[in-house]
């Protein structure tokens, strides 16, 4: 809309001309007026740029973390704060090769405005480069920033800040954020920037290149692990400062185990960070933040892990809602989903409920913790689960699965079922456990990877009414481009 009244005003500013030259009024001064478009277009630009991006949030996450927020505060009220934003909307998310998309094709999309095949960071299918919302932010003076609770150098981060054939190149990604001009970076995946020989643990490339160095020599502050965690808490940015943090060896805990020790900061925390050190910027900035792990939640069919990493989303939401309400006519919070993960269905069969206060019990992530619980003894995994899954009341047929699963671990056998036991990467014993927590809550799972459904969105602020309906995922990057001034790549 805002593009069509401005091509207006333009067709009406040159009949202006026109007339007046007619006249033989040689006094009009023609800079003045393409001046005030431009003031106009600068005028209706926010100043301040939050996009959220939830990896893996469909419409089935977000709700389901709302209805377990509303379990444990005892608030039948209780709203997750993105769905209270005033716009809303929906978003197809089929990338140029196939309905269901991976992160880098739909990430591409939310960054360029361009679909392209799976795998690819911000080019299209022929390989041609095609410009981010952020590098565009750049060439504005706009300070930026890149949130992530994955490695920095995974899909949805690497196409606001690299271009590259393949997702899989996370080493050479690294290498292209170097060049990028990014103020602040903040997740994992120090592995992809250390050298083989890095004293400090192991490292993912094959070359003897330490790019936290060369941040470094760069003028970035480098916080290089978890170790450095404490010190990025206190750290207090100045004017003018550059951050990288890479504060995992990969990605980031899942929020469920984060919060066990609080010793690595939250998405919140680091969302937080970015917003001090980037609002000293006198342009203003655009900062992309993504709930990274999310997704990998649901590729593992853990429900509450979802719930979890959901919920420290919508936390980090709230620190950019908290900065719009001291500068409401700058800023704009767009909150995006690239895909759904898993095809979570809440009900199922002849059921109607979700009971959602037997999530509750569950102390820890299946991925990255119950994956590795069982190791061939039977009694210490059910007095864990039983401990830490809320699990100590099983049926003869729920124990009888979960037997049957060690059976199939025991024996090392790869060619199972892959619908009830999962990829042979994940532990049927864990994959058989999860099933078992969703199917007592009535959640069920479609698949270990994306779904084509349709997600939503949402978004408060400045412009925030140019995002809202029925929309394919490239129009949410073209209409920021418009409301921002920025000429994506035809």
């Amino acid at each position: 809309m805002f593009k069509k009244n401005l091509f207006t005003r333009f067709l009406v500013a040159v009949l202006l001309i026109g007339l007046i030259v007619a006249n033989g009024l040689t006094s009009f001064d023609g800079n003045k007026l393409f001046k005030s478009i431009e003031a106009e277009a600068a005028e209706n630009a926010p100043k301040y740029v939050f996009y959220f991006i939830g990896d893996g949030l469909g419409a089935a996450q977000r709700q389901i973390a709302e209805y377990y927020k509303q379990e444990v505060t005892g608030d039948k009220n209780a709203k997750l704060l993105m769905n209270t934003l005033p716009v809303a909307g929906i978003n197809t998310t089929y990338s140029a090769d196939t309905l269901v998309t991976d992160s880098a094709a739909a990430g591409t999309a939310l960054a360029t405005g361009h679909k392209t095949n799976n795998g690819m960071i911000s080019q299209k299918p022929d390989g041609t480069s095609v410009k981010s919302l952020i590098e565009l932010a750049e060439e504005k003076g706009m300070a930026t920033g890149i949130v992530t609770t994955t490695r920095l150098t995974h899909a949805t981060p690497a196409v606001f800040a690299a271009h590259n054939a393949s997702r899989n190149n996370e080493n050479d990604i690294a290498v292209e954020f170097l060049e990028s001009g990014v103020d602040y970076f903040a997740g994992g995946g120090n592995r992809h920037f250390v050298p083989q020989n890095w004293k400090w643990g192991k490292s993912k490339r094959t070359d003897d290149r330490n790019l936290l160095t060369e941040f470094n020599n760069k003028g970035y502050t480098v916080f290089a692990s978890k170790d450095d965690s404490a010190a990025f808490r206190k750290y207090e940015p100045k004017m003018g400062d550059k951050v990288i943090a890479t504060l995992a060896y990969s990605h980031l805990p899942y929020e469920i185990d984060r919060k066990q020790t609080d010793e690595s900061p939250s998405l919140g925390e680091i969302t937080q960070k970015g917003i001090e050190l980037l609002s000293k910027a006198d342009k203003g900035f655009f900062l992309m933040v993504e709930g990274g792990r999310i997704d990998h939640a649901c590729h593992a069919n853990d429900a509450v892990g979802s719930i979890h990493d959901t919920l420290a989303f919508d936390d980090a939401i709230a620190k950019a809602y908290e900065f719009y309400q001291k500068h409401p006519e700058e800023t704009l919070i767009v909150v995006v989903g690239d895909h759904e993960t898993g095809g979570m269905g809440l009900g199922f069969g002849k059921n109607y409920f979700v009971k959602v206060d037997g999530l509750k019990d569950v102390k820890a992530s299946v991925e990255d913790v119950l994956i590795d619980k069982y190791d061939g003894d039977k009694e210490a995994y059910f007095k864990y689960i039983a401990e830490n899954f809320g699990l100590n009341d099983l049926t003869e047929e729920e124990k009888a699965k979960i037997i049957k699963a060690m059976d199939i671990k025991d024996s090392k056998k790869e060619d199972y079922d892959l619908v009830t036991y999962g990829p042979n990467y994940y532990c049927p014993v864990a994959v058989t456990t999860t099933h078992i927590i969703s199917e007592r809550t009535n959640i069920q799972w479609t698949t270990y990877a994306h779904s084509a459904t349709s997600i939503p969105m949402s978004a408060i602020g400045k412009g925030a009414e140019n995002f809202g309906g029925y929309k394919d995922n490239t129009e949410i990057a073209k209409a920021m481009a418009n409301l921002m001034g920025f000429e994506l790549t035809k």
